[in-house]
């Protein structure tokens, strides 16, 4: 059987008796990092004889055959990553849908969560949400990732690495608008565990003003359909108006996008197709 078990996210207080007994009756462990794995047992003061198996994104694609012969031979293999749940933006996946497509049998052991945690930390709406897991590296793939889901009314949650928090919200402003409401989770359950709340221009001024370390969690409010009652008439309008008051476009098309409550990008995309369909018209 193939055990997907879900790990403590700091605190190994959160750590299920279902975990727990499974480290010490199976005979594998596929583990992301097996230092890791080997400190939080030594906290929960388990024994394991398990085989350990390190099981992690630079080679989960070659571990895929030898854990599934393990399976295949009829013993148990548990599954954990470093915190949380295998197989959200960890390895698990792959391992997962090759056992289903061998007729496998599967056991989920549920427990912490970054995603869900940081979603009840924010104070964001709840009801609906999707998970997009880690941005892209570079910004022009972060931009273009985050225009896809410029206008998802559902609350957004993304993990981000901490030495590109501010980078990322640099673009999420660029994309969403400085007012969008948003969240940071730092270290959740963890000794130094935090929340930050407010818009995005407010969590980069946080960002901005210190050394951001640990593991976070992006929670951003969804997109609010009432904001799609400015037509793009009205929005070449009001940006012309502050040309006419002697604002640089650039400042123009800011300051409309705050008054609006519109992404900078969305007031740009207008004032260009505008621009084009004058040159058309000449």
């Amino acid at each position: 059987m193939l055990i997907l078990a879900a790990i403590p996210l700091g605190n190994p207080g959160d750590a299920s008796d279902r975990l727990k007994a499974a480290i010490t009756e199976v005979d594998f462990i596929a583990a992301e990092d097996s230092r890791r794995f080997g400190r939080l047992c030594a906290e929960l003061g388990l024994t394991y004889e398990a085989k350990i198996y390190s099981f992690f994104e630079g080679n989960e694609n070659e571990r895929l055959e030898p854990l599934l012969e393990i399976l295949a031979s009829g013993k148990d293999l548990l599954v954990v990553t470093d915190a949380g749940m295998p197989g959200i933006s960890d390895p698990g996946y792959r391992l997962t849908r090759e056992a289903i497509a061998r007729n496998i049998p599967i056991r989920v052991l549920p427990g912490p969560s970054a995603v869900t945690t940081a979603l009840l930390y924010s104070g964001l709406p709840t009801d609906r949400f999707c998970f997009e897991g880690f941005l892209p590296r570079t910004s022009g793939a972060r931009v273009t990732a985050l225009e896809k889901v410029r206008e998802e009314e559902r609350t957004m949650i993304f993990f981000e690495a901490p030495h590109r928090l501010e980078d990322s919200l640099v673009d999420a402003i660029t994309v969403f608008g400085e007012g969008r409401l948003a969240s940071i989770c730092r270290e959740m359950t963890k000794t130094y565990e935090e929340t930050i709340r407010g818009t995005l221009q407010e969590l980069l001024q946080w960002a901005q003003s210190r050394e951001i370390l640990g593991e976070i969690t992006l929670v951003v409010a969804g997109f609010d359909a009432a904001s799609r009652s400015h037509s793009a008439s009205e929005l070449v309008d009001l940006v012309l108006a502050r040309e006419g008051q002697g604002e640089s476009r650039k400042e123009a098309i800011a300051e409309v996008a705050k008054q609006t409550g519109l992404a900078k990008r969305a007031v740009f995309d207008v004032m260009v197709a505008h621009k084009g369909a004058d040159r058309m018209g000449k």
